[in-house]
């Protein structure tokens, strides 16, 4: 039996988080960090987002279930499932669970109103779609996926020729043309307002269209920041890029505006990646460098 998922309230605002996948990775800090100094991996890293014994990082992949005014929202879609990734193999061919956690927190596929992706990496578009015998279709049938346009143009194989060996090899066309095919997909620029409580906003450097959803619904803030994070070392040190962050430079500056914005507004970080809580308030420390004040009220993963 499937357990409802957890959830917090803001203002108004419910969210959920529904997991598709949490557990060991291949990737280590070299790897998937190699800005990082090797001493900032550590045992206070350990268990939720780093295996001290093997050295390896751990894997978390959700999405973000927001109700707000009455729509469905879904931010990021995870890896999916049965997806070919020749270049990317930990995301291929999954076979999780991620529609029946969604079904526990009350939610059908028919009933999303709208699909957020903040960048179009393999892991954030994969349950886009769902292959309906031969054939990828749209997962949420009814739902607007609003996508940022810079990235739609960038991850197009014909306008963007990718490089041999590229680890988003197939993920435009199983999990985004299908979607826009259909026409399902809201291409955006700059600002999208979904309602009075909820704003994207570009934050480019992670991918050129990477995007950040805001929230702010009776006094209470809250920062989806997507993959600008990926572990709680960039928030103590906030030059360290992961290795997919296409603007290095841009990156960087963005990811300290950002949390800059959390800390000074006392806004909820909601990360596309974390592990433990999942979810957390910074505040400033020194004059470039950040720290965890407390944690989301989730259970730990």
């Amino acid at each position: 039996m499937v357990t409802a998922p957890p959830s917090v309230v803001l203002g108004d605002v419910e969210i959920t988080r529904v997991q598709e996948y949490a557990g060991p990775s291949p990737a280590t800090p070299a790897f998937m960090f190699p800005d990082s100094d090797p001493g900032y991996w550590d045992d206070r890293l350990d268990p939720d987002f780093y295996d001290a014994e093997s050295r390896t990082l751990r894997s978390v992949l959700h999405t973000w279930l927001i109700r707000s005014q009455g729509m469905v929202i879904l931010l990021d879609t995870g890896a999916g499932n049965g997806k070919e990734r020749p270049y990317a193999p930990v995301y291929a061919h999954h076979d999780t669970a991620y529609l029946d956690n969604l079904q526990a927190a009350g939610v059908r596929p028919e009933d999303v109103d709208i699909v957020v992706n903040t960048h179009l990496h393999v892991d954030h578009v994969g349950w886009n779609t769902r292959l309906e015998g031969r054939e990828w279709v749209p997962t949420f049938p009814n739902a607007r996926y609003l996508i940022p346009e810079p990235d739609f143009l960038f991850w197009d194989p014909i306008r963007t020729p990718r490089p041999p060996g590229d680890g988003n090899q197939n993920v435009f066309e199983d999990s985004v043309l299908p979607v826009h095919r259909a026409g399902l997909a809201d291409l955006w620029n700059g600002e999208h307002r979904v309602n009075s409580e909820l704003v994207l906003r570009e934050a480019p450097g992670h991918t050129p269209g990477s995007a950040v959803l805001r929230l702010d619904s009776k006094g209470a803030g809250a920062l989806f920041v997507g993959d600008i994070l990926h572990s709680p070392v960039q928030i103590a040190f906030p030059a360290v890029n992961s290795c997919f962050c296409e603007d290095p430079a841009m990156a960087r500056a963005t990811r300290r505006r950002l949390l800059a914005e959390a800390a000074d507004r006392d806004l909820l970080v909601f990360p596309g990646h974390f592990g433990g809580h999942s979810a957390c308030r910074v505040d400033h420390h020194g004059t470039d460098a950040f720290v965890i004040r407390d944690w989301a009220d989730f259970a730990r993963i």
